[in-house]
């Protein structure tokens, strides 16, 4: 018996309630992915804060941190203050450090279609280390200031917004072009790096070190104020980060003619991304020290997990990005007990194997999906 069949199925597409219901599963799984990826940082924040060398339990910590809140739950003074004044701000600045870099790559990655650019390509880090470095050898001559630690911080965060102003004014000749940004990006990491080399051999053997130290990346001495600043930082930049995700995707699947023919300003996207992803880095390397190779695995890995879709890869990368610098930091503070390792060395041992993965198991445009 014939039956009618609708256009769609004579054209061999999926009728609209199959296409919806495609649609929700799509978008079930990413959530899904987020809020399984939300709960694995909560238990590894935990898990970091638990780890020291006065053991505190899952349950005492747990305990501890409610205290704060409920005036019902008494725990003992020295747990209360491990937890609070030593353990909680250097986990919480992990997290936030990750949150930040992550989001960084993911910009960066997007509005240069390149999938091993990173905040750093535009010299940021060697920008940082720069300043870093004058301050430890230098100090402020002028008023007979020796190096400090909000003297270096400060600098650093200058040298390192000084990098993204000269790349984004060299790529303004340019249109603004992925090759002009990364190009002018990577001579500057020279130039800047060859600096830095000059100050190193001059350096005396306690100010080599402490410059050397500080390119190491560290969480150690972390307060809840460098948590905060790093963290409004994040919550200012967050918003416009967000607004731009269609038009990231569109500069991502298609590149710079389709997403022009769809509306989007590339040139204005893209010098406003810079911007933000610069700053944020920015301002979390000049506390930590140079952290840089979660701003590039961190992206890969939400890729693999959640897709291209940039709606899902900022929060993904986010969560993500924050599990791989908890999850280091801890390892690092436990592996080698009492000796700490910095978080960069970690982060490249537990990144690389997985970068490496990714790269030979998929194909080479499986990061625009």
């Amino acid at each position: 018996m014939y039956t009618l069949k609708s256009k769609s199925e004579n054209a061999g597409i999926a009728p609209l309630p199959l296409v919806k219901e495609q649609y929700s599963n799509y978008i079930a799984r990413k959530i899904f992915a987020l809020v399984a990826g939300a709960v694995l940082l909560f238990v590894l924040i935990i898990v970091s804060v638990s780890s020291g060398s006065a053991g505190l339990s899952f349950i005492e910590v747990v305990r501890a941190i409610l205290s704060k809140f409920f005036n019902g739950i008494e725990v003992p003074t020295f747990n209360y203050n491990i937890v609070w004044s030593t353990r909680l701000p250097r986990v919480m600045m992990a997290v936030v450090s990750g949150i930040g870099l992550s989001i960084s790559g993911v910009q960066m990655q997007g509005i240069t279609g390149n999938p091993l650019v990173s905040p750093f390509t535009v010299g940021i880090s060697s920008a940082a280390a720069l300043g870093a470095s004058l301050a430890i050898l230098f100090g402020v001559p002028l008023v007979g200031i020796k190096y400090g630690t909000y003297l270096i911080i400060l600098t650093a965060f200058l040298f390192a917004m000084l990098s993204t102003m000269l790349v984004f004014m060299l790529s303004k000749f340019k249109a603004a072009s992925p090759a002009t940004i990364i190009l002018a990006g990577t001579a500057l990491t020279y130039f800047f790096s060859a600096i830095t080399s000059v100050l190193h051999y001059f350096a005396s053997e306690e100010d080599l070190k402490a410059m050397v130290n500080w390119t190491f990346g560290s969480f150690t001495g972390m307060t809840w104020n460098t948590v905060a600043i790093v963290s409004v930082v994040i919550l200012v930049c967050l918003p416009f980060c967000i607004k731009q995700a269609w038009d990231l995707n569109a500069m991502t699947a298609g590149g710079d003619d389709v997403a022009k023919s769809l509306g989007v300003n590339t040139s204005r996207v893209r010098a406003l991304s810079l911007i933000l992803s610069a700053l944020i880095t920015a301002t979390i390397i000049s506390f930590t020290g140079v952290i840089g190779f979660v701003c590039l695995v961190a992206p890969h890995i939400t890729r693999f997990i959640i897709g291209g879709d940039h709606r899902y890869l900022l929060p993904g990368s986010a969560i993500f990005g924050a599990i791989l610098t908890v999850g280091s930091d801890l390892v690092g503070r436990t592996i080698m007990s009492p000796i700490i390792l910095p978080i960069s060395i970690v982060v490249s041992f537990v990144g690389v194997p997985l970068f490496l993965y990714l790269v030979m198991t998929n194909k080479n445009d499986y990061w625009k999906k």
